[in-house]
């Protein structure tokens, strides 16, 4: 049975908490911290599979956005591959059915908390409308 859309980015973000590593969310927060795991909408957020049957459960796509502190050049890229590969397992790890796609290549992000190293995942989850 599919997840709920209006409880599926709260049922991720659970699957994916790690308490005393980093900060997740189910949402974009306003302010982006260093050590968090974001649970965005991607584009497109929803797909349905058929649009004459609204009984059919659509396809829900959502980006996974980890973030690390920058440090050095070997330190930053160190936190990120951890992290990236701490995320994926939970993932997997979960009754979550998904769809995954490699993770993006690291990238500076300049945020109002500051310097910071991110990557993310797309995943698709299969939802239904309620």
């Amino acid at each position: 049975m599919a997840t709920a859309l209006t409880t599926l980015r709260t049922t991720i973000a659970t699957a994916l908490t790690n308490t005393d590593v980093w900060n997740t969310y189910a949402f974009p927060p306003s302010v982006i911290t260093v050590n968090s795991v974001i649970v965005a909408p991607s584009d497109p957020y929803l797909v349905p599979s058929n649009n004459s049957q609204a009984s059919i459960s659509p396809m829900a796509n959502f980006k996974i956005i980890m973030t690390v502190p920058m440090l050095d050049n070997e330190g930053n890229l160190n936190g990120i591959e951890d992290t990236i590969v701490a995320v994926f397992n939970k993932l997997a790890s979960s009754s979550i059915v998904f769809n995954i796609t490699g993770a993006s290549a690291p990238t500076v992000l300049d945020a109002a908390s500051g310097a910071m190293l991110t990557s993310d995942f797309s995943i698709t989850v299969l939802t239904s409308w309620s």
